[in-house]
């Protein structure tokens, strides 16, 4: 794997994993653009090594908010950062299910359908601007929210429906207030994302190999820095209500996907 490559896919990865225009349909984008010979034969444990940084970034730009919530966990009382909590468990099931029981039928996605990918880039082009016509309300999320809002996480799972995009939209069409529901968008896919690298851990199959440490380390700052931008940028966007921006990029790059697509199939 060339640096170069490595430090591309990283900040691919940092900025899409944040900014609503979905990581895993721009890592299919770039990988499709860059070429097959870019994509390592560790190419698990480089997406392990890019998630890693991405979970990382998200708790460097929450960690007061982390804090708060363990340490409200110690108190052991049913309070607010218990309920948080529960919250976000509650939101992790569908993705959940759908990873243990349907993992190789959510693969079969990603095997450079750029017209997929298109397609469901202008799913959350429709997402991203109905929520940006919503107005604040102050509402936290609920339990019930949680689920919903949960089953549209498992959704983005997909290439091309963008994860924080679609939470973040769901939340505030549901009438959760948009700070809010940014924050919870945040904070519930870091279980996930360290779930899923001790999965890929224990599964044996990851490739250490030292020919690619430099290359990895690379694309792991590029990522880690890049999130750090993407996610602070990202909560002021919401606020600001700045998302049909993203909605209309999303419209764009989706539509030249799908023309890319049926041109070079």
């Amino acid at each position: 794997m060339e640096t170069i490559d490595a430090i591309i896919l990283g900040i691919i990865q940092g900025l899409t994993e944040f900014l609503p225009v979905s990581s895993s349909g721009h890592l299919e984008l770039g990988k499709a653009i860059l070429g097959d010979h870019s994509i390592p034969e560790e190419s698990l444990l480089f997406t392990v090594v890019l998630h890693f940084a991405t979970a990382l970034s998200t708790i460097v730009v929450f960690r007061k908010d982390i804090w708060e919530i363990i340490s409200g966990l110690l108190q052991f009382k049913w309070n607010e950062e218990s309920q948080f909590s529960v919250k976000i468990i509650i939101s992790m099931l569908p993705a959940v299910f759908i990873g243990l029981f349907f993992e190789e039928q959510l693969e079969a996605f990603f095997g450079g359908n750029i017209r997929f990918v298109g397609f469901m880039l202008l799913i959350t082009a429709a997402l991203l601007y109905f929520a940006d016509k919503a107005e604040d309300t102050g509402k936290k999320v609920s339990f019930g929210n949680a689920l919903i809002v949960g089953v549209s996480q498992a959704i983005a799972m997909l290439p091309g429906i963008s994860r924080s995009g679609a939470t973040i939209s769901t939340s505030v069409l549901l009438g959760v207030d948009k700070s809010k529901a940014a924050r919870f968008s945040f904070l519930m896919v870091v279980p996930l994302i360290f779930g899923k690298i001790a999965k890929d851990l224990m599964s044996g199959e990851l490739n250490f190999n030292g020919d690619n440490n430099f290359a990895m380390g690379a694309g792991f700052i590029a990522a880690f820095v890049a999130g750090l931008a993407a996610c602070t940028w990202m909560i002021q966007l919401v606020r600001k209500s700045k998302l049909s921006y993203f909605a209309i990029y999303c419209l764009i790059v989706g539509l030249i996907a799908i023309v890319y697509g049926f041109v070079n199939p």
